[in-house]
């Protein structure tokens, strides 16, 4: 019987029936294993944020400020939130709690008579500890022109802050409340965030504190003109996460939320937040003196631009080109020239003119730095003392323009004439033609009747007819680097000329 159910369990068709089954089986293990592996995967790919939220949650502050405004100027336009009770309940309505008692009262005749001052709520903000002892930090929007400030933590707590400092620049404001113990957020580095990494904000949008909301890097650096890079996300943030926390995944901040890119000024999928390696550093000035010292040398800077850079033989289209020198500043001082190149500050590189401000606003006044800068086709190496950043400082004042005397024409589609003796010194220039008629291909770069041309490649001008003599033997395969002066405006201007 053993023998005959060996055999029948071994008979060819048997066995291969036995073998097509294990061969489902294993397909549809296999398959199995695959799916749990990509089940796996995607519970590792999506973070779980409660536990640092759990952390970070009760360092976030709402902040509401109120402000002072006049009767006239609330008559004038400024809103008064409690009008429409007036509407209804009369024109003697007196608002309750504390904002009843500076109220208006009843005048002669049943009249109001009208405060000159009026204290109104003013707008909603967040911000976040920094230290156990009451220091918080924040946007310099959130608290600016606020006569009182209002914290209120997620236990319920409510605090009235003090502005130790802010810093409209960088849009930096640090708040200190009299406490002890609170709770802090640790600070982390934004220079270690990549491109795709996970964060999230904690804040109070349209007033609804303790909001979290998470995305990821979209960008670093991004640069809107503004003082500082930002770190973009697409993280969900809308007024009233001014001034919150952006954390990264181990708690840590990494930046300020601060500005929200929109048409309809709620969330559209782009946020800017100040990176916090920038901001503590503000902060290092507010909390030592209540205001942010900076470095200056009192220069007007633009872009380089890729034609520009050919033109004068820079290798690449990067640094600050100067187009104005202010008179006896530290540039000046320096040798600085309008026209120049600045390719370095203080031993790092410009890559993009908007470095400049931000490498020369770190250096503290009267320090002695090296700058690089590319003229006449090489870098010239010099020395700068950084001054003090001042308000309103102007660069030298524009100067009349000569009279058109009589006009040599050059192949460029210009007609030019000396620079009068005059107008040289009050532009504390030498030489230089100036452009009394002007057609492509020079209008079309974008060359102006007034303009005076300083500097054509690396070789100065010091007349029409020398000028026309160089413009003639150029090569008109590649364009011509113009130095050009425009009013107080010093800029190079790439011409491609007609072949």
């Amino acid at each position: 019987m053993r023998d005959l159910y060996q055999s029948y369990l071994y008979q060819p068709a048997d066995r291969a029936r036995r073998a097509l089954v294990a061969l489902m089986l294993g397909v549809v293990l296999v398959a199995g294993g695959v799916q749990t592996q990509q089940v796996h995967a995607q519970s590792v790919a999506l973070p779980d944020f409660t536990t640092i939220v759990e952390k970070a949650e009760p360092a976030v502050v709402n902040i509401r400020t109120t402000a002072k405004i006049s009767a006239r100027a609330q008559a004038q336009g400024g809103q008064d939130p409690y009008e429409m009770f007036r509407h209804f309940f009369g024109p003697d309505f007196q608002p309750p709690g504390p904002g009843g008692k500076g109220a208006p009262q009843p005048g002669p005749r049943g009249k109001r008579a009208e405060p000159e001052e009026r204290t109104v709520p003013r707008g909603v903000g967040s911000g976040f500890f920094i230290s156990e002892d009451g220091y918080v930090l924040t946007n310099h929007h959130v608290v600016a022109d606020a006569t009182e400030i209002f914290l209120t933590l997620t236990d319920g707590r409510e605090f009235k802050a003090k502005l130790i400092g802010s810093d409209e620049r960088t849009d930096v404001a640090l708040l200190k409340v009299d406490a002890k113990g609170m709770s802090i957020l640790p600070i982390g580095d934004a220079k270690q965030l990549k491109k795709g990494q996970w964060v999230l904000a904690i804040g109070s949008p349209f007033g609804l504190d303790s909001t979290v909301t998470s995305g990821i890097v979209s960008a670093l650096g991004r640069d809107t003109g503004d003082y500082l890079p930002f770190i973009q996300t697409d993280v969900a943030v809308n007024p009233g996460n001014s001034g919150g926390p952006l954390l990264n995944m181990k708690g840590e901040v990494v930046g300020i939320n601060a500005q929200i890119v929109s048409r309809s000024g709620g969330s559209m999928g782009i946020s800017l937040a100040i990176p916090i390696n920038e901001a503590m550093s503000v902060v290092e000035q507010l909390r030592a003196s209540g205001k942010v010292v900076r470095g200056r040398i009192g220069v007007q800077i633009g872009e380089v631009s890729k034609d520009v850079s050919q033109a004068i033989g820079l290798p690449k289209a990067e640094g600050a080109l100067v187009s104005g020198v202010e008179q006896d500043a530290p540039a000046d001082k320096a040798g600085i020239l309008p026209g120049d190149v600045i390719i370095s500050f203080n031993g790092k590189p410009i890559n993009k003119f908007s470095d400049l401000p931000r490498l020369v606003g770190e250096v503290k006044p009267g320090t002695s730095a090296p700058i690089e800068v590319w003229r006449k086709g090489k870098p010239v190496k010099l020395k700068v003392t950084v001054g003090e950043m001042k308000v309103d400082a102007k660069v030298v004042a524009k100067a009349e323009t000569a009279k058109p005397a009589e006009a040599a024409t050059t192949v460029l589609g210009m007609g030019v004439v000396p620079v009068e003796a005059e107008v040289q010194t009050k532009l504390r220039i030498k030489g230089g033609v100036q452009v009394t008629s002007v057609e492509a291909p020079a209008s079309s770069a974008g060359i102006a009747e007034g303009d005076i041309i300083l500097t054509a490649n690396d070789t100065d001008i010091t007349g029409p007819e020398q000028f026309t003599k160089i413009v003639a033997g150029l090569d008109k395969t590649r364009p011509v680097g113009l130095m050009v002066r425009r009013g107080d405006q010093t800029q190079w201007v790439a011409v491609k000329p007609t072949k």
